[in-house]
C-alpha cells in the first residue's frame, strides 16, 4: 500500500507511515489558523504562478497566483470571525479528493485547508498534466526558498500523493481524516462515501453542478462596443479553458428582453465570440468536433432544440425548442444551448439544486439581488459577470470554506 510522493518530492511511502507523519507535532509546533509558516509558503508559490513565462502558458494559473497573494490571503481570513467566547482551531487532518477534468481546483481547496491550519493530504489524479504538473513544480520550487523553519513546518504537514485506485489506501486515508473533501461527480462522491469515517469526521462535498449565463438585451443593446468584445472575451474565458468542464462554465445562455432584439444581440455576440477563438488561435481537436456534432443532432433527434449553427469546430449553439427543457450535461466544448426569456423571473421555475454559477452580462445589482431572492435557495450558489466564472473565491458552493476547514471552541468562566 505504497503512494508516490509528488510534494513534497520523496520516496514512495507506505499509506500507514504517511498518517503516522501527517499526525505528529512538526519541529516549532502545530499549525493554528493564519499561521506565519503557511502564510509565506504560500505567497512565495504565489509568486511563481504569477511568473510571466507560466501565467502566458497557463492562464488560469494567474488567477490561482492572484488568489494566494498576500493581501488576498489577508483579506480572506479576516473573514474569520473570532468574537465573543469562541476561539478557532483547525479540525486536524483534511483529506482531499480533487477532480481529474480541472487539474488545478485541488492547490485551492488545500491552501484554504493549510491557512486553516489544517494538516493536509491530497490526492493528485494520476491522469493530471500540464497545469497540475506546473502546479507541482511551483509548489517544490517555492519549499526550496522559504527559510528552514518554515520549510520543515510544510514538509511535515502537507502531501500531495498519487496512486493506482485502492480500496486499501482510500479507505485508511479516509478513516484518519477528521474532514474528508470530495471534488468530482456524483459517482465520485458515491464511490468515496463507501469508505467510513471516524465518527466525529465528516465530508465536505462537491458533487455534479451545472451553471448557465444570462444576458440583458437592453444591456447589451446600451453597451459600448469595447463592452461587448470584453463580455465575448471574459465568455471566452469562462467556457474555453477546461473545455467548458468546469462545474462554473455555462452550458447555456439566455438572453432576457424582447424576442428581436435578443436574436440580434444574440447574433452580435456570437459573432464577436468566433473572433476572440480565432484571435487566440483556439484549437479545437477532432474528437471534440465529433462529439460536438453528435451531441448537438442527438438533441435535435430527442426533440430538445429545432435549429443547430456551427461556426467552424470552435462554436456550436443549439436553439432550445423549449427554454424550461435545459440541457446540463457537458456537450462537447464550446457547444451552448440558446434561448429567450422575457425576464429573469421567468427562469425561476427552470433552475435546479444542481445549478451553481449564473454569469450574466448587463443587468443592475439590483435585478440580479430579486432574482436571487424569487430563487429563494432552490438552487444557484453564485451570480457573477461574465469572465469570473471560474474565479475561485473562499464561499465556493455555497459553503465558506476557511469556516468549513476549521472548528470553534467555546470558553466561558
Amino acid at each position: 500500500m505504497t503512494l508516490n510522493q509528488r510534494f513534497p518530492l520523496g520516496d514512495a511511502i507506505e499509506v500507514s507511515s504517511l498518517v503516522d507523519e501527517l499526525r505528529a507535532e512538526p519541529v516549532g509546533g502545530r499549525l493554528r489558523v493564519g499561521d506565519p509558516r503557511v502564510v509565506e509558503f504560500l505567497t512565495k508559490f504565489a509568486r511563481k504562478l504569477l511568473a510571466p513565462a507560466t501565467a502566458r502558458r497557463f492562464p488560469e494559473l494567474a488567477s490561482l497566483g492572484f488568489f494566494l497573494r498576500k493581501g488576498e490571503i489577508a483579506k480572506a481570513l479576516s473573514t474569520l470571525d473570532t468574537s465573543g467566547d469562541a476561539l478557532r482551531f483547525p479540525r486536524g487532518l483534511v483529506f482531499h479528493v480533487p477532480p481529474a477534468n480541472v487539474d488545478t481546483i485541488f492547490v485551492y481547496s488545500w491552501a484554504l485547508s493549510a491557512l486553516a491550519g489544517n494538516h493536509n493530504v491530497v490526492r493528485v489524479s494520476s491522469r493530471s498534466a500540464g497545469a497540475a504538473e506546473t502546479v507541482l513544480e511551483a509548489l517544490n520550487a517555492a519549499l526550496s526558498e522559504v527559510d528552514a523553519d518554515t520549510a520543515a513546518a510544510i514538509t511535515a504537514t502537507q502531501r500531495m500523493v498519487t496512486y493506482d485506485r485502492s480500496d486499501a489506501i482510500s479507505g485508511a486515508l479516509s478513516v484518519a481524516a477528521d474532514l474528508r473533501v470530495i471534488w468530482g461527480g456524483d459517482a465520485s462522491v458515491a464511490a468515496l462515501r463507501k469508505y467510513p469515517l471516524a465518527p466525529h469526521a465528516r465530508d465536505l462535498t462537491f458533487p455534479d453542478r451545472s451553471s448557465f449565463a444570462v444576458a440583458s438585451v437592453r444591456g447589451w443593446q446600451n453597451a459600448s462596443e469595447t463592452e461587448r468584445r470584453g463580455a465575448a472575451e471574459g465568455f471566452y474565458n469562462d467556457s474555453y479553458w477546461f473545455d467548458q468542464a468546469a462545474c462554473s462554465s455555462p452550458r447555456a445562455v439566455f438572453w432576457v428582453g424582447e424576442e428581436e432584439g435578443a436574436r440580434e444581440a444574440g447574433q452580435e455576440f456570437r459573432k464577436l465570440l468566433a473572433e476572440v477563438l480565432a484571435t487566440k488561435q483556439h484549437v479545437t481537436e477532432p474528437a471534440m468536433a465529433v462529439q460536438k456534432r453528435v451531441s448537438a443532432y442527438g438533441a435535435a433527434v430527442d426533440g430538445l432544440v429545432n435549429g443547430i449553427d456551427f461556426q467552424g469546430n470552435g462554436l456550436a449553439t443549439l436553439e432550445l425548442a423549449d427554454p424550461a427543457i435545459l440541457p446540463r450535461e457537458w456537450l462537447g466544448a464550446g457547444t451552448f444551448a440558446n434561448a429567450r426569456v422575457d425576464t429573469l423571473s421567468d427562469l425561476v421555475p427552470i433552475v435546479l439544486r444542481k445549478d451553481q454559477t449564473v454569469g450574466q452580462f448587463g443587468f443592475s445589482k439590483e435585478e440580479l439581488t430579486q432574482f436571487v431572492t424569487e430563487l429563494a435557495g432552490r438552487g444557484v450558489d453564485r451570480v457573477v459577470p461574465f469572465g469570473s466564472a471560474l474565479t475561485f473565491s473562499a464561499i465556493w458552493d455555497g459553503y465558506d470554506l476557511l469556516t468549513e476547514f476549521s472548528r470553534l471552541v467555546t470558553v466561558q468562566a
